[in-house]
């Protein structure tokens, strides 16, 4: 059960704290944090969790353990999201020291997975028990996988930071299409339980194990899954730049209103997008003619539009995606955002007192429906999704499935945010989309990332950040299914229920 012998009449090392290993735990959490954009130091990731499969394996009993995998995982979130304060404090007003005291609770909260997934593996370790080999490289790996995938689900989720998003340039990236970003996940926590093998007897099947993982990535890396699919789109993606604290001043709304008017209407295109809320008011509160003018210029030129704005029948209002199509049988489109981010979009039981403390506008909205017609655009589906909802790749990958849709559309406001970390790591999401579902991804931002996405997840056409722009480009739908649409997280959830049978198995085959 030892990691290596200890040599002829060397003393045995004194056993390490389980407060120096949380410790050293949470500084390789939050080291982790640059093997994602903008830093893309992938490498890291694996690292970084083969410090936590070490420190929790060698911890002395499953209360050990879980404390270890809390330290991982809140060192871990606290770098990740630690940009949350400029939303909440920056923007939404709260009191400094309790808009840094709300992120630290959130990491705090968010690490109980990560605990959780080594207590599961400790437990497991003792209960069966288990030889070394079979709790680095399938329980733990395993249950690393099953408790992230517990995180971007309960409570409505918070994916945020998942160990497979690091990987969408890596040859981990290969497998995508067929596991998701949960199963890269899980392949990367093999890779790291393999790591400190490299001192046990175990060694070189653990060698042949990374070898076989990572060459699978790169051999299904090269395999297409979609096909083209009609007539490439010609597209246009509006970024305003409106500094957020104008946009929901009365001061600035005429100009806003103008600016989009005049950038939509300059050129046709087949699709031309705005971001989120880029038109920020309610239908009923725009000037006279306001938006038959883009139905005009729709009906005109054969243009599509999709405008981000909130929608409301005088009781309930939604964040939503206005479609205007050049036929007048068929003249409006609307999507309304279904995923809300708790506190800035829906009021969680019992937090009212929360989010009043906070200035955020439009924050208890309604959800739509959970699958929506995509927005036919001549020969292409077009799917929109809405800023948070992009993290959630099983909820689009279920509603290409079931539409048929061949473009993804993104419109965000990203501006909460200021010039951190957010806005790459969200870009990386996307990419990530892109690659589960092999369609490509357009994103309509207000301060960046405003990009086309190829079906092979790479930056095809790109605007600077935080600059007024338009974003023009030709995009090609795609059709059909990767393993990932058909199935989403089942194979990946199948698979990790079967790393943990194998495990015992060993474990019975051992004590037989």
């Amino acid at each position: 059960m030892r990691w290596r012998k200890t040599k002829a009449g060397e003393p045995p090392a004194p056993p390490r704290s389980t407060r120096s290993r949380m410790l050293i735990a949470a500084i390789a959490g939050a080291v982790g944090v640059f093997a994602f954009a903008p830093f893309g130091w992938w490498p890291l990731q694996v690292l970084s969790l083969a410090v936590l499969v070490y420190q929790a394996l060698r911890a002395d009993g499953v209360r050990a353990s879980a404390l270890v995998g809390w330290a991982f995982g809140f060192g871990w979130c606290l770098a990740g999201f630690h940009w949350l304060y400029i939303a909440i404090h920056d923007f939404g007003g709260m009191p400094a020291p309790l808009a840094a005291i709300s992120i630290a609770l959130l990491a705090a909260a968010m690490a109980l997975y990560t605990s959780g997934a080594m207590a599961a593996t400790a437990w497991l370790r003792k209960r069966w028990p288990l030889p070394l080999p079979a709790a680095a490289l399938l329980v733990l790996p395993a249950c690393w996988a099953l408790f992230e995938f517990l995180r971007g689900w309960l409570f409505t989720g918070f994916p945020w930071v998942t160990a497979g998003y690091a990987h969408n340039t890596s040859p981990l990236a290969g497998y995508a299409p067929v596991l998701g970003v949960y199963g890269i996940s899980w392949l990367a926590a093999m890779t790291a339980g393999a790591l400190p093998l490299m001192m046990h007897p175990f060694r070189y099947k653990a060698i042949g194990l990374v070898a076989a993982i990572w060459l699978g990535g790169f051999v299904l890396g090269r395999i297409e899954w979609t096909v083209p699919s009609g007539k490439a789109l010609s597209v246009r993606l509006v970024q305003g730049n409106v500094a957020l604290q104008n946009k929901f001043d009365i001061k600035h709304l005429g100009d806003i209103l103008r600016m989009y008017q005049q950038q939509v209407t300059a050129t046709p295109a087949d699709l031309i997008a705005i971001p989120e809320t880029g038109v920020p008011l309610f239908a009923s509160q725009l000037p006279p003619g306001y938006l038959d003018s883009y139905g005009q210029f729709a009906r005109r030129t054969g243009s599509h539009i999709a405008l981000g704005i909130p929608m409301t029948n005088g009781v309930e209002y939604s964040n939503s995606v206005l479609g205007l199509s050049p036929t007048l049988a068929a003249s409006t489109y609307r999507y309304d955002k279904h995923h809300l981010v708790p506190f800035g979009e829906f009021i969680p039981t019992g937090f009212r007192w929360f989010t009043n403390l906070m200035q955020i506008p439009l924050g208890d909205q309604t959800r739509g429906a959970v699958i929506q017609a995509p927005f036919p655009v001549k020969d292409q589906k077009v799917l929109p999704n809405i800023c948070y909802e992009n993290v959630f790749g099983e909820e689009i990958a279920e509603q290409i499935s079931l539409t048929g849709a061949t473009v993804m559309l993104n419109v965000s406001e990203l501006a909460w945010y200021g010039e951190s970390i957010a806005i790459p790591q969200h870009l990386q999401m996307s990419q990530m989309r892109s690659l589960e579902t092999g369609r490509p991804m357009l994103s309509a931002t207000n301060s960046g990332a405003t990009v086309v996405i190829s079906p092979r997840g790479e930056i095809a056409h790109s605007l600077p950040y935080r600059t007024p722009g338009v974003l023009s480009a030709t995009v090609q739908g795609m059709s059909g299914d990767t393993p990932y649409i058909r199935l989403q997280n089942k194979l990946l959830l199948a698979l990790a229920g079967l790393s943990i049978a194998a495990a015992w198995l060993w474990s019975r085959k051992l004590r037989s």
